[in-house]
């Protein structure tokens, strides 16, 4: 049976032990000029878990994960919400 769909949930709250690890190594190997602030990224992630379109952190308007879009300084929101 498949889990639930969570949505406005990041995957570091669905699957702090699965996916999301890979994500945050991801996250970690960015050149530090290409990683946006923490405080860009939390802002970021803020509008992401307020938008209906996030579901498992997985962004339903281009199919990216909200948290290693939100970590790349030259990314920006599909949809324009930042």
């Amino acid at each position: 049976m498949n889990p639930p769909v969570c949505k406005r949930c990041l995957l570091a709250q669905t699957d702090p032990d699965g996916l999301f690890k890979t994500i945050q190594q991801r996250i970690e190997q960015l050149p530090s000029d290409e990683r946006a602030t923490d405080t860009k990224y939390n802002m970021r992630l803020a509008v992401c878990t307020a938008c209906a379109d996030l579901q498992n952190g997985i962004c339903m308007q281009c199919g990216c994960f909200a948290e290693l879009r939100a970590a790349k300084s030259a990314m920006y929101c599909p949809i324009q919400k930042w």
